[in-house]
């Protein structure tokens, strides 16, 4: 099967998206929802891989039923350059390492460098009614928004910037919206917005009520202290539908050659080497749940790699899933995971 080519740019990527696959795609036992919508399973894709309509319709043929538009922007924003996806080691008992070495081969785990680009509003908007308009019954189409700050906006020019956003991706035909609030590889507010307890409940306000009658998602980074995550949760849980998460650490990037990579600036970290600290955080927003008796639902990403990591996600209360970097390596993952059950 065709996947990302990592040697190569986003946008070269963007443009060689493969074709839809036709065959037989294994049902799933159960009735299913994403966010209270009927879905024909709880496998979804999350927004890195689906850089426009045709990836997303590629990985809809492969049994994934919940897609998510890659992050899009009230202005046109290019890529970063190459490298986008680098390999890397994750040191053995290390949760967290200040810096990371690069490997030639893949091992699981990738640097993650694309700096949330964006093709410009009229042509995201005529792509995601063109591809939600050849979406087969029980697929969920979601489109990531974020905001795209000045030096100089408020938060009120932030929130108001993620409505708009938001109310472009549903009037082009989105089933929901997911709003992007953690980007490890940017620094800007953009980026970092889940870290500020207050200002995301101010921008959640303001997309509840630019898309009042849509599911309101919010996709979050790693919270290193729970009682954070607890202020970020109170803040935000009145607004919204679902939380999603973890999406990625942050760490730096050091070469063979022991030169750090990217400027030395941060990047973001995905694959198998997260996937114990995305479980530690769900099981506590499980339980900010639980406490508080709000109707958030959760959905798991980040390091899910396997139908097992399915079974724990779903155990720990999440309605859903989402994966990344597991299913770029292998585009076949959802229908080997459907075959295998969970």
């Amino acid at each position: 099967m065709d996947r990302y080519d990592i040697r190569k740019d986003y946008a070269w990527n963007f443009d060689h998206a493969p074709e839809p696959v036709v065959g037989d795609v294994p049902a799933v036992d159960g009735d299913w929802t994403y966010c209270g919508q009927p879905v024909d399973s709880p496998l979804g894709i999350a927004a890195g891989p689906l850089l426009n309509g045709r990836w997303l319709l590629y990985y809809a043929s492969l049994g994934f039923d919940i897609l998510t538009y890659k992050t899009v922007r009230a202005r046109e924003r290019e890529s970063y350059g190459l490298p986008n996806l680098q390999p890397i080691a994750w040191p053995s008992g290390k949760a967290l390492p200040e810096e990371v070495d690069t490997t030639t081969a893949m091992e699981g785990s990738w640097a993650i460098s694309f700096g949330m680009p964006s093709k410009p509003p009229r042509f995201w908007q005529d792509d995601v009614t063109a591809t939600r308009s050849r979406l087969a019954k029980g697929k969920f189409l979601s489109v990531s928004v974020v905001a795209t700050p000045g030096p100089d906006d408020s938060i009120d020019d932030v929130a108001a910037d993620y409505a708009r956003c938001a109310r472009w991706a549903v009037d082009s035909g989105a089933d929901g919206v997911e709003a992007n609030f953690s980007c490890p590889n940017v620094s800007s507010v953009d980026g970092q917005l889940f870290l500020n307890a207050t200002d995301a409940g101010i921008v959640a306000a303001r997309l509840r009520e630019a898309v009042p009658k849509k599911p309101l998602l919010l996709k979050v980074g790693h919270f290193t202290d729970k009682e954070r995550a607890r202020a970020f949760f109170e803040a935000v849980a009145p607004h919204i539908d679902a939380l999603v998460m973890v999406n990625g650490v942050s760490t730096r990037v050091r070469n063979a050659h022991g030169e750090l990579l990217f400027e030395g600036r941060c990047r973001g970290i995905g694959g198998e080497a997260i996937r114990g600290l995305v479980f530690e955080q769900l099981a506590w927003f499980a339980g900010f749940i639980r406490e508080s008796g709000r109707p958030v639902r959760l959905i798991g990403v980040g390091g899910l790699g396997q139908a097992a990591d399915v079974s724990q996600a779903l155990g720990l209360g999440c309605e859903a899933v989402q994966f990344a970097t597991a299913a770029m390596l292998d585009p076949g993952l959802g229908l080997a995971i459907r075959k295998e059950g969970f």
